[in-house]
């Protein structure tokens, strides 16, 4: 009979680690949340290490734009859903691993049952409402996250909200980053990334995942690892708790797809929240209230009988523009438009 553990052979052989390291992992449910240009390296070193279960959650589509950095998709995966790909090529690589894929966008309604049942999350999202999101759920459920973040040249890397040996627990995301949801950063396809980038970052992630299992006096817990991948350095900085408190969960923003919107167009009182030179450049309807000005108008969304729609290049500033509406009209129906226009200008 072979030796269910001989895959793991190198590692087992490792100084300080040995069966009882790998009989860990192999206990060890994680759920990975965006399978993205992070989330593809962390689930693949993640399973061919022999974590017992991994889940997968993502509710995108596999694009010709993500196989440059997301490697394990190839052209005939364009169209599918990631989770799907990605669970099958997972699968065929190391079968003795439970992969569970969720075919969802994880949202403030269903963030806490998703993450119920794993010991450890890791995120690889691209958007900071979802990293928050993700953060502050961990934090009330008292679960460690590991966070990557990528941008052009730059990446990071730390392991938020580990418990620690007096009863407290670690830095989180909020205590380094109190208002990103509010950011406006470019994503990758904005802004550009280096796919070798992501690959490293999505590996420190798995690192920092197994050690938080066997080696957990090691982990990146407040701490935050920097590296640039042009120049070659990285920085490790300590982090401190804040007085921030986190005792609820921020609502989702609800967006609503092109084609959603096409279909009941007279349904909305559209709002193009971008500059005033851009909606004169091109449009879809509606009045032009740019995100910066909105502060001057909010009062006049109390006449709006109409579900209200926001609009944006990305969908980024419009979701900043729905929330900054929904703390004033916490009851209004207030949807951003998914992806933004950029793919319908000429």
């Amino acid at each position: 009979m072979s030796d269910p553990f001989e895959r793991y052979h190198c590692q087992i052989s490792l100084p300080g680690f040995g069966i009882s390291s790998q009989e860990l992992l192999n206990n060890a449910k994680v759920l990975i949340v965006g399978m993205g240009g992070l989330g593809c390296p962390t689930a693949q070193y993640l399973t061919s290490s022999g974590i017992g279960t991994i889940g997968l959650a993502d509710d995108d589509l596999v694009s010709e734009s993500n196989l440059h950095r997301q490697i394990l998709y190839a052209p005939h995966d364009i169209g599918t859903y990631k989770v799907d790909a990605a669970a099958k090529k997972l699968q065929q690589q190391n079968p003795s691993v439970s992969i569970i894929p969720y075919r969802l966008k994880v949202t403030s309604l269903n963030v806490m049952e998703l993450i119920s049942e794993f010991d450890l999350i890791v995120e690889g999202t691209d958007n900071f409402e979802t990293k928050c999101l993700l953060n502050d759920a961990c934090v009330l459920a008292g679960k460690p996250l590991v966070y990557g973040a990528i941008y052009q040249y730059e990446g990071q890397v730390s392991v938020w909200n580990v418990l620690q040996k007096d009863g407290t627990y670690s830095p989180n995301y909020r205590d380094v980053f109190p208002d990103a949801e509010e950011s406006q950063v470019p994503n990758c396809r904005e802004g550009g990334v280096l796919p070798t980038l992501a690959g490293i970052i999505g590996c420190m992630q798995a690192n920092e995942a197994i050690k938080y299992f066997t080696q957990p006096q090691d982990i990146l817990a407040g701490k935050l690892w920097m590296m640039n991948v042009l120049n070659g350095k990285t920085h490790v900085i300590k982090l401190k708790k804040t007085a921030v408190q986190i005792t609820a969960l921020l609502q989702t923003v609800q967006v609503v797809t092109f084609e959603e919107l096409i279909q009941e167009k007279d349904h909305f009182e559209i709002i193009d929240v971008r500059s005033a030179e851009e909606h004169q450049h091109f449009n879809i309807g509606g009045t032009n209230i740019p995100v910066e000005e909105l502060e001057h108008y909010v009062h006049s969304f109390s006449g709006f009988s109409k579900p209200i729609l926001m609009y944006c290049q990305s969908g980024k500033r419009s979701a900043e523009a729905v929330r900054k509406i929904k703390k004033v009209f916490p009851d209004k129906d207030i949807f951003s438009l998914k992806d933004g226009i950029h793919k319908m200008q000429p």
